[in-house]
């Protein structure tokens, strides 16, 4: 009652100042309802035309937003090609969509990637530029790099929420040098990248990202590494795709071992969590809607509000354009129903 009280008072003396408070204690109006759309800037200059549901044209930022969109994450390649599907999110490229991102309100995640094209449990290849560099000279490649992106984002004005330190590196990163079979070098190129983002942006959250977010055996081996070798991170970061899992079995068959995963990981290393990457398959709309809701509310009942968003990897990349399966776009141009996820309550 005396803070319900204190609370009154305060929205007050807000309103008859001209302000209007924007969260209400212990409200979750920060969790985040992300996308990932590095593809976008490619399917804009190939004359992709993104239609709203009444069939109009319409910028992609503007259908997202109205799906409840709140947040964009970016990747960001070193040297890319032009390729148009693993290419492009060069340095200049990712600041131009965080700028726009920004222009539409939406926070921004930043996620490196460290290598020319993709990184990921398959492939962790390091930059051309930095192939025959001896490891201390990693280190100073992994730290100028981080910091001259980081730098070249505040300089447009834009500071990351969060900031992940490569992309899905259960074997770790930057091979042969930074792989989990080398844990004190792995916990030393994560340190870099932690200490160049915090040297330009104290307070952005640096996440670390493992695949199969319903594999607790999988995040504890990983994290407990991690832990033991000294790496330094602000938040944990999952995947969660049954489609790439083996047997391809439906959500309803792990989804369970996900908001376990989530709670132990949360308890376990005293961090928060954050699903960074979800998908479904794009024609079995109602089973990926369902899914989206699902796992929201899962993160979302991680004890002491320590879930803090879930973001959908391209939805925009209709497979039209991308042969993507997974996105949340129909061949017509219009987001589908799963896209309508982000927009239930809590």
């Amino acid at each position: 009652m005396y803070k319900t009280t204190i609370y009154v008072i305060a929205l007050v003396i807000l309103l008859f100042a001209g302000c209007k408070p924007t969260t209400s204690p212990g409200s979750k109006d920060d969790f985040a309802k992300g996308a990932d759309i590095s593809w976008l800037p490619q399917m804009e200059a190939s004359g992709y035309t993104f239609y709203n549901e009444n069939g109009e044209a319409e910028d992609c930022f503007q259908i997202l937003k109205d799906h409840g969109i709140n947040a964009i994450r970016l990747r960001t390649f070193v040297d890319p090609s032009d390729n148009p599907f693993s290419g492009h999110c060069s340095k200049d490229e990712t600041v131009a969509m965080a700028l726009r991102a920004q222009e539409w309100g939406m926070k921004v995640m930043l996620n490196f990637h460290y290598s020319d094209s993709w990184a990921d449990p398959g492939k962790q290849r390091k930059p051309k530029a930095w192939v025959g560099h001896d490891f201390p000279t990693l280190l100073t490649d992994l730290y100028d790099y981080t910091y001259d992106v980081m730098s070249a984002l505040k300089d447009a004005g834009v500071t990351p929420e969060w900031v992940q330190v490569g992309n899905e590196i259960p074997g770790g990163m930057i091979y042969p040098e930074g792989s989990t079979d080398n844990w004190p070098q792995l916990a030393q190129l994560i340190n870099k990248g932690y200490e160049a983002i915090k040297a330009v942006s104290p307070q952005s959250i640096v996440i670390l990202h493992v695949d199969q977010g319903n594999n607790n055996e999988r995040f504890r081996w990983w994290f407990d590494a991690a832990e033991a070798n000294g790496a330094k991170y602000d938040m944990i970061g999952l995947s969660y795709y049954p489609y790439w899992l083996e047997g391809r079995p439906d959500y309803t068959e792990n989804i369970d071992d996900l908001a376990a995963n989530l709670n132990d990981m949360a308890s376990r290393y005293n961090k928060d969590v954050m699903v960074v990457e979800v998908g479904g398959i794009d024609t079995m709309v109602q089973n990926t809607y369902d899914m989206l809701v699902t796992v929201q509310q899962k993160v979302r009942e991680v004890p002491n509000e320590r879930g803090k968003g879930v973001f959908y990897w391209e939805p925009e990349g209709a497979r039209s354009w991308s042969r993507y399966p997974l996105s949340a776009w129909g061949d017509d141009g219009k987001p589908t129903k799963a896209l309508k996820a982000f927009l239930v309550k809590d």
